[in-house]
């Protein structure tokens, strides 16, 4: 029988940390040499902290850990030790909390000063007291508007006007700077996401399964289009499709293997992020033009995102708000 021989004056070492962000209830898998010594004592126990916040372990072992992100935590340094023996820090991205008691189920959307917009949609039918929550950059929330029911989807139009629909009513409304309401268009089913192409035309999706094309006359045409849009529809299967569809409104599968794929957003750059899971790690995924797909954020219940002007990654669960110092610029508002 060999023993291995250890010593309590090794430091742990992390070698590779993924994804490289997360927010608190995401999970980080660390890997690296020494994170288990054996034979330490318990007061020495390795451990993994954010800054002084400790993680809880899902998994440990000597060359592998998976942490989930505590509540509370916002350092961006990750390290693993006792207190006399600490690793090197590994700097990761931890998202910031800036708005909760909210009820997103699409994207938030954000303006070309960098407020942010998002919903209290509510459960079908119920009428919330607020709907529309205005964050501005100092991170306070402020109600926009008040009477529309089950508010989904928000998009802005290329002079900065904001547009919401209503998947109770299948009407997107056109919403002034105050926060009145104006139809802008109705008929459109269960009608869901929003996104405005540089031409001015409005793709909503209905959840039938549809997608409605509005010209800037508010016309209403078959799906046709100068590029591919990109679809996604949530089921319970762990194993989605994310679909585009052409100019000529040929629908395809450009990724199979998501699990309920929700919010979308691209980088100027054209790579794709999904909210969705990818082998079982729910967050923000990350595909490529040639669709080849990461994680790119860890946490749950992340229903969409969007990139501010300060080139932030702006994350929406399905209570909060979360800012995540991303460093990565957006595809510009048409």
């Amino acid at each position: 029988m060999a023993f291995r021989k250890t010593s309590l004056e090794a430091r742990p070492q992390i070698v590779e940390v993924s994804p490289g962000a997360a927010i608190p209830g995401g999970e980080f898998l660390i890997r690296g040499k020494g994170l288990a010594p054996v034979g330490a004592s318990p007061d020495l126990r390795p451990q993994v902290r954010f800054g002084s916040v400790a993680a809880s372990i899902v998994i440990g072992s000597d060359s592998f850990i998976i942490a989930r992100v505590p509540d509370g935590a916002s350092a961006n340094a990750i390290t693993v030790g006792g207190d006399h023996h600490v690793s090197p820090p590994w700097t990761c991205e931890i998202g910031i909390q800036i708005a909760d008691g909210l009820h997103p189920v699409a994207n938030p959307v954000i303006d070309r000063q960098g407020n942010i917009y998002t919903t209290f949609s509510g459960s079908p039918g119920q009428k919330t007291p607020v709907s529309i929550y205005k964050i501005d950059t100092g991170d306070r929330a402020k109600p926009l508007v008040t009477d529309l029911m089950n508010a989904t989807g928000l998009a802005f139009d290329a002079e900065g006007v904001l547009y919401a629909s209503s998947r109770h009513e299948g009407v997107v409304y056109q919403i002034s700077a105050d926060g009145n309401l104006a139809v802008y268009v109705e008929g459109m089913g269960v009608a869901t996401g929003l996104v405005f192409d540089p031409q001015g035309n409005l793709y909503v999706g209905d959840r039938s399964g549809t997608v409605f094309k509005i010209s800037r006359e508010r016309q209403i045409y078959v799906f046709a289009t100068d590029g591919y849009l990109y679809v996604t529809g949530p089921t319970t299967s762990s194993f989605d499709n994310l679909y585009r569809i052409s100019s000529a409104g040929h629908v395809e599968v450009f990724y199979r293997g998501l699990g309920r794929p929700q919010g979308l957003a691209f980088d100027a750059k054209g790579k794709l992020y999904v909210a969705a899971s990818l082998g079982g790690r729910r967050g923000v995924v990350r595909l490529t033009p040639e669709a080849e797909a990461q994680l790119f954020l860890s946490g749950p219940a992340i229903v969409g995102l969007a990139f501010s002007p300060s080139k932030a990654l702006v994350v929406a669960t399905n209570n909060s708000i979360y800012r995540v110092d991303a460093g990565i610029e957006g595809r510009k508002l048409p």
